[in-house]
């Protein structure tokens, strides 16, 4: 039986992974796709004229096949998922993505079936392992996100020293497009390169607010926009602005640091009763059996687990404290 399994699992994650390989677009194809960027108007798809204003977009491509992108196109949450991409910075596609969550439900629903009787679990199993890739994509996003905040203050700095000297906004924008850290450096670039093709300032800095949804971004946004339509002097704005944000950043600092125990207790109160059932059963095979094959006691693991997780989510309401 064990043979039976560890067979299919090694088969399935192979053929995961070539199907990944295989489908993955080339540096090549991604370096065509960059460039060949498009601009058209909200108002009509595709043309160079008509009401409202200009609105640059990237024209990703969400599958390599034709058909499944103009199927993609349609679907609302393609679109979520390609925007979850641009911000996670990954090479996959969207049609990647849904492949990859297809073959992982698959393999997390059999597999719990292989093991239980009950039809329930096999659906939530395969339905969790069908959100591994989102959630993947959603912390490869976060920890890009943490890295854009933390460098923001010191490129408000960098934007504020420009002005000083006497450069304009869109001078002090490239000054940080050029001077910047990553990823700041070319979401900043970005802006730069769409006032140079004529969007205005306001839709540009719009746009970016938009890719990077980053509260202190918003501030600075804000800012900026408030100092454009009402005058005054955007270097001390810029400066105040600095300072709020590195006081809201360090204000995050303590509160982690205080919450740490807190965090720590969920980790060890859920992974505890987990790991304990697997050392227990491979100490003592069978222990654990009138938890598995008898009715009442699946009952009982199921009642456990969904307990377990509402204790988890209550700890972690608790300790997250938003600033």
């Amino acid at each position: 039986m064990a043979v039976t399994v560890s067979l299919f699992i090694f088969f399935a994650v192979v053929t995961f992974a070539v199907v990944v390989f295989l489908t993955r677009p080339s540096a090549t194809a991604r370096l065509v796709e960059r460039r060949l960027a498009g601009v058209r108007m909200p108002g009509s798809p595709g043309a160079l004229g008509g009401g409202g204003s200009a609105e640059f977009l990237k024209q990703s491509i969400l599958s390599e096949i034709k058909w499944l992108n103009q199927l993609l196109e349609r679907w609302g949450m393609a679109h979520k998922i390609s925007v979850l991409l641009t911000q996670a910075e990954s090479s996959w596609s969207v049609s990647t993505v849904l492949l990859a969550s297809g073959i992982l439900g698959a393999m997390g629903f059999f597999i719990a079936r292989f093991w239980l009787v009950d039809l329930i679990p096999g659906l939530i199993a395969g339905t969790l392992a069908a959100t591994l890739p989102i959630l993947v994509l959603r912390a490869k996003g976060a920890r890009r996100l943490n890295k854009f905040n933390q460098k923001l203050p010191d490129a408000l700095d960098l934007m504020a020293r420009a002005l000083r000297a006497g450069h304009s906004v869109g001078a002090a924008i490239e000054i940080v497009a050029q001077e910047g850290g990553e990823p700041l450096r070319s979401e900043f670039k970005e802006v730069y390169k769409q006032q140079s093709f004529g969007l205005p300032q306001r839709d540009a800095l719009l746009q970016l607010g938009r890719r990077v949804p980053s509260a202190d971004l918003q501030i600075v946004i804000t800012a900026m926009l408030v100092q454009k339509e009402t005058g005054g002097n955007l270097v001390d704005i810029l400066e105040r602005t600095t300072a709020v944000l590195r006081d809201r950043m360090r204000i995050q600092g303590e509160l982690r640091v205080r919450t740490a125990q807190g965090r720590l207790t969920g980790w060890i109160l859920c992974l505890l009763p987990v790991v304990m059932f697997f050392l227990i059963n491979a100490a003592n095979p069978g222990y654990a059996d009138v938890l598995v094959h008898d009715p009442v006691g699946r009952k009982l693991t199921y009642a456990g687990i969904g307990m377990m997780a509402l204790g988890g989510l209550l700890i972690r309401k608790i300790v997250r404290i938003k600033v």
